[in-house]
């Protein structure tokens, strides 16, 4: 067809109604139509009852048409199909034309002829075309020996995803268990979430992971079975903390002349305490026996943190003493504050002290023996109580009722966060989050950059002692004995009712609760009455109780 007709042609497609060309089942039928259509009278208004019973064709190349009716009736045509050889011989010429064209010009063609259609033939083209244009590249890349590449894209899916990419075909379920994805997944979730880790630790499976493919490597079916376990674990380790499930272990550390367990800290073999009567008590977290005593302040040990290589401990006797983590030996004593040391901080190089004679000492902390003074802080009115600190600022707090931030770097203030209707007594500080416990009874969540109080917790009913929190959950100890886990996520929601944001109350203690510790899996915590306790949420026995008092075993130990 010349160019001329075919534009003339495609235009009269377009001006026509579409119910008089939409039956037709190809292009070609289409044309052979329209032209029959040029022969008709040009006003269609006056020939509503016309039937055109034969038309001749226009060109000479198509001269083997056989005669096709056209009945026009209310509007409407109707139309017999030209016979089948005609239009397969059509067909093959526009196929054989089709194919002597460039690629390029190819396009350009069905292009052009796509946007003279209507919106009913392109959802045909749409359907025939959606399942050309996918490619299963899983199944393609392994036949081009690139499996591992295959195995590296299955590999960023979660549980879900994986679940249902072992049920498209064959050649997906081989990717992802040869790629041993399920091992590769659950050893992304030890490798980001503690909780993952440990279970790992403590259900021993740890073992099978993060190694080349040995012998000793289970198949990838095993991997496949453990995850639901675990997962069943983690909800199980979630109820026992909403419902106040645990086993409960005592350590009690009564001692001739004193009484109370002022400071500690844990880790998987130990527990270090620091005692009212002067001592530092080691205690092995297994046994829960009494592995070493160090002796030396001459006042209660107040605060203490520790590493792999040194305790550092603060005393009502003034000073901070460093021991050696190993031996038990003192390595150095810094004699700086006038009055008991109450906190302190060290990390990186960096510890900050906090005394009952209102000051903050900062230290440049480059060995055990190798403890120099950079900056004394000043600005509180009262002792100051609590400090914490990380690469940007210092917060401390003080029976002033204030918190003071200041810059790690220059060491200069920067503000004060006011709200607490009494002194501070305990405050931890990660990211933008302060958490602080007053002898108001409340807990105060603040935003450290603009100094706003986001939350007030209230439900103690003396002196907030202690306080932790991690991504999940507070924990706080107070003179009332008890300890409360919050649900953090709520208390930083403004939408939440204050009546849902208590988890669960815990009273085992019988003094004032000094100092604790927590964290997937336990809290750890000293008091006044002279013991630590051990809450365990993850072996907790089958008939673990939800409610009163659990079931326990004791250790006493009596210095000599």
């Amino acid at each position: 067809m010349e160019p001329e007709m075919e534009d003339k042609t495609l235009e009269l497609m377009c001006s026509l109604p579409r119910s008089l060309w939409l039956g037709c089942s190809s292009v070609a039928e289409s044309l052979c139509a329209l032209r029959c259509l040029q022969s008709l009278p040009t006003s269609r208004a006056h020939n509503q009852n016309l039937t055109v019973m034969e038309s001749q064709n226009l060109t000479d190349d198509l001269s083997p048409k056989k005669t096709t009716v056209f009945k026009l009736s209310n509007g409407s045509l109707s139309r017999k199909r030209p016979s089948r050889v005609s239009f397969e011989k059509e067909k093959e010429m526009c196929i054989q034309m089709f194919e002597q064209w460039s690629e390029a010009d190819q396009v350009e063609f069905v292009e052009h002829l796509i946007s003279r259609m209507c919106h009913y033939q392109h959802g045909h083209i749409n359907s025939y075309l959606k399942p050309m244009l996918q490619r299963d590249f899983i199944t393609a890349l392994p036949a081009q020996g690139l499996d591992h590449i295959a195995e590296n894209i299955l590999s960023f899916l979660d549980a879900r995803s994986l679940c249902s990419a072992e049920l498209v075909c064959r050649e997906w379920q081989r990717v992802i268990s040869e790629g041993m994805l399920w091992k590769k997944l659950i050893e992304r979730m030890v490798r980001t979430d503690p909780l993952w880790k440990g279970l790992s630790e403590r259900h021993q499976w740890e073992k099978y992971l993060f190694k080349n493919r040995t012998n000793e490597v289970p198949p990838n079916s095993y991997y496949h079975s453990l995850y639901p376990k675990i997962i069943q674990d983690i909800e199980t380790i979630e109820a026992n903390w909403r419902c106040g499930r645990h086993n409960l272990q005592r350590i009690q550390c009564r001692s001739e002349n004193s009484k109370g367990v002022y400071c500690l800290q844990y880790d998987d073999d130990k527990i270090i305490s620091g005692l009212r009567d002067n001592s530092i008590k080691i205690w092995d977290k297994h046994s829960l026996e009494c592995l070493k005593i160090l002796t030396g302040h001459t006042g209660s040990v107040l605060c203490l943190q520790y590493d792999d290589r040194v305790i550092v401990t603060g005393s009502s006797d003034s000073t901070v003493r460093v021991w050696d983590a190993s031996s038990g030996e003192v390595l150095n004593t810094l004699i700086h504050h006038n009055e008991a040391v109450l906190h302190l901080r060290f990390c990186n190089g960096l510890m900050v002290t906090c005394s009952k004679d209102r000051s903050i000492a900062v230290w440049d902390m480059a060995s055990a023996t190798d403890i120099s003074l950079r900056r004394v802080l000043v600005g509180h009115r009262a002792a100051v109580n609590v400090v914490d600190f990380d690469d940007k600022y210092i917060v401390s707090a003080s029976g002033d009722r204030t918190i003071k931030v200041w810059s790690t770097s220059t060491c200069e203030f920067v503000r004060t966060l006011n709200g607490h209707k009494r002194g501070i007594a305990c405050l931890q500080y990660r990211d933008r989050l302060v958490v602080s416990g007053s002898s108001d009874n409340t807990i105060r969540l603040w935003d450290i950059e603009c100094g706003a109080c986001l939350r007030v917790l209230e439900g103690h009913e003396e002196l907030v002692r202690c306080i932790r929190f991690d991504n999940k959950r507070i924990v706080s100890g107070a003179y009332d004995g008890k300890i409360k886990v919050w649900d953090l996520q709520a208390a930083l929601d403004p939408r939440a009712p204050a009546s849902t944001l208590c988890l669960r109350t815990l009273v085992e203690h019988s003094g004032r609760v000094f100092r604790l510790q927590f964290d997937e899996f336990q809290i750890i915590s000293s008091s006044h009455d002279d013991t630590i306790l051990i809450w365990d949420f993850l072996n907790v026995s089958a008939n673990g109780q939800s409610e009163g008092r659990s079931p326990s075993r004791t250790y006493t130990y009596i210095s000599r």
